[in-house]
């Protein structure tokens, strides 16, 4: 062997042949020393010792036949809710040592399908993949049995075999009628964006059951998408309503829209935000608190939700057993200036 490895990275490959075991023993010598015998061990250890292996922690992964590191599918990085999800699932990451590999889809079921594929062919720890959509949990889990755990933030469904992170829709629409209640508003509107993203139907939702129980109407404006243009057609459409008096609080489904409403209600001449109409959007992101109109919205905890969903990854895949659940997280109501004037309080 004189000079065969000179210039040459030693490899597991040279530690498995210097010490008679395979690769995959190297491995669990390395990931799962618990899984090899004392012998074996002292005897690979004494290999890696003599060869100066250094393992290194892309190396050490692969070696062991799997990628330390989380696949996470979101769906649209320009909302920053998803960004926050981000963040959480990194921060448990890290405390695992290990990485997470990200993927964009802007929602399209083909493109979550692939990176589905895609991380369980690079033979990641577990992928976490964002949704909000019943036709696409069902694209995605019929037929389907990774061999690695899969798991759904920001969506509740029924499945015996994936774990599930939401938030709590439905409280969150109660939380914005109770608020525009209680600030006096009784001519109430919900801009809605389609009825088959989860998280807008439970809005819309607990919105009418809070109105309804507290004796108020509330009508319904539908928009195709759910961004800021759309918010600045319906706006332009519901302000003549606001100067005339018949609609006085408006809950948008997502603070883009909300932001598009006040920006149409801002330029309609004598009309005043909060004084005329009140509006709460949905999510906290970016468009609701860094706005000319900073806006009333209900907050959801988008990190808290990432951190959930990595903590249950791990928590997999330390335990063949783990028995697959719901986790529901709770939002709560950020007050601002498009529901209370600020120099009034």
């Amino acid at each position: 062997m004189a000079g065969e490895g000179v210039g040459r990275r030693v490899g597991i490959g040279d530690v498995a042949r210097l010490a008679g075991v395979s690769q995959g023993t190297v491995s669990n010598v390395l990931n799962h020393p618990q899984r090899v015998s004392e012998a074996t061990l002292t005897r690979v250890e004494a290999a890696i010792a003599t060869l100066g292996f250094v393992p290194h922690g892309p190396a050490r992964s692969l070696a062991a036949g799997s990628t330390r590191a989380l696949g996470l599918v979101l769906s649209d990085l320009t909302n920053s809710l998803f960004v926050d999800i981000s963040r959480g699932v990194e921060r448990v990451a890290t405390e695992h040592q290990a990485y997470v590999l990200m993927a964009n889809t802007d929602a399209d079921l083909a493109r979550e399908r692939q990176y589905l594929a895609m991380f369980e062919a690079s033979q990641t720890l577990a992928t976490l993949v964002t949704i909000n959509d019943a036709s696409h949990f069902r694209g995605l889990v019929d037929g389907h049995r990774p061999s690695h755990p899969l798991i759904f933030l920001n969506y509740r469904g029924d499945s015996d075999h994936h774990c599930r992170v939401d938030m709590d829709n439905r409280l969150g629409g109660r939380l914005a009628a109770r608020h525009l209640i209680d600030t006096g508003r009784r001519r109430l509107v919900v801009v809605a964006g389609p009825l088959e993203l989860q998280p807008v139907a439970e809005r819309l939702a607990g919105f009418t059951e809070e109105s309804a129980a507290a004796g108020v109407e509330v009508r319904v404006e539908r928009v195709d998408q759910i961004d800021r243009s759309h918010g600045w057609a319906v706006g332009r459409r519901l302000a003549p309503r606001v100067g005339a008096g018949e609609v006085d609080g408006v809950f948008a489904v997502a603070d883009l829209l909300a932001a598009g409403i006040a920006q149409a209600f801002g330029v309609e001449p004598g009309l005043s935000i909060p004084r005329d109409v009140g509006i709460v959007g949905y999510d906290d992101n970016r468009a609701a608190w860094d706005s000319p109109m900073p806006l009333t919205t209900i907050r959801q905890p988008g990190e808290a939700l990432g951190a959930a969903g990595a903590a249950i990854a791990f928590e997999e895949i330390g335990d063949p057993g783990h028995t697959h659940r719901q986790v529901t997280l709770v939002p709560h109501l950020v007050v601002r200036r498009s529901t209370v004037d600020e120099r009034v309080v």
